[in-house]
């Protein structure tokens, strides 16, 4: 059983945590077909390689492999097994007690992450250093994320590497380049990343992690596709702020099926 005594000191500490075996086979199975429906053929709105710029990106859809997805957006609305996964009980009720609120007061952003991320053999790009609040604007930036492996994660298939603790640091902005990414280069930098972790996953684990966490990840190395969907939550009281792109679409309240919509 998931519990706060055990996740949620580590969370605060770490700044991430891995659920292990959440996922059942039968919903596993469910959004892995109803994903397959979606990429052939390929059913938008999509975000390709040729479009993130990251190192080993194509520099323009029509190059070689610029027509490569990297991540099907709005996957809440896509499929009811999507939506499943993204509510699941368990991540919902790990997600509550980190933040420390009952579940209703949870909300699913539809504009961050909200996403399956398909990181294809041959054409994905590495991802630098980076915090994913760089992205949002919201009134605090503590949100947490869920991302569901639909199949085994190892660093060949492009697994996600963590900073622990890098969720605590405030940063000069001379240690972040134009994109605010990790200056490699620069040594206080280069120990900080010295010290990052690959979670390696297992097919039907779920790892949570705060928005300020510094991740990063390699390319897909492997013969398959690696599907992550990844969805992100923030507390009814952390509103985004008007006019940016946090606040493009409503955020969705956290309820199930078996219980009344709050």
């Amino acid at each position: 059983m998931i519990t706060q005594e055990l996740n949620g000191p580590r969370f605060q500490r770490d700044g991430y945590i891995v659920l292990r075996r959440v996922l059942d086979t039968a919903l596993l199975a469910e959004v892995k077909a109803a994903i397959a429906t979606m990429l052939e053929p390929l059913v938008g709105p999509v975000e390709y390689e040729a479009d993130v710029g990251y190192p080993g990106s194509p520099a323009a859809r029509s190059a070689q492999g610029g027509d490569t997805p990297r991540r099907l957006l709005h996957a809440y609305a896509r499929a009811q097994s999507l939506r499943d996964l993204a509510l699941h009980p368990a991540v919902t009720a790990q997600i509550a007690e980190i933040f420390g609120t009952p579940e209703h007061d949870l909300r699913l952003s539809q504009c961050h992450h909200n996403c399956v991320m398909t990181k294809y053999p041959g054409h994905s790009s590495a991802t630098l250093w980076h915090q994913d609040i760089r992205y949002w604007s919201f009134d605090s930036p503590d949100l947490v994320s869920a991302w569901f492996a639909l199949g085994d994660e190892r660093e060949r298939n492009g697994a996600l590497r963590v900073i622990p603790g890098s969720h605590r640091l405030e940063l000069d902005r001379g240690r972040l380049d134009r994109d605010l990414f990790l200056r490699p280069e620069l040594d206080l930098n280069r120990a900080l990343i010295d010290s990052a972790r690959s979670v390696e996953l297992a097919q039907g684990d779920v790892l949570l992690f705060s928005s300020r966490l510094f991740h990063a990840a390699g390319k897909n190395m492997s013969a398959a596709v690696k599907l992550t969907p990844v969805f992100t939550f923030h507390h009814v009281d952390n509103s985004p702020i008007p006019g940016t792109r946090s606040a493009l679409l409503p955020s969705i309240a956290v309820w199930h099926r078996e219980g009344p919509a709050p």
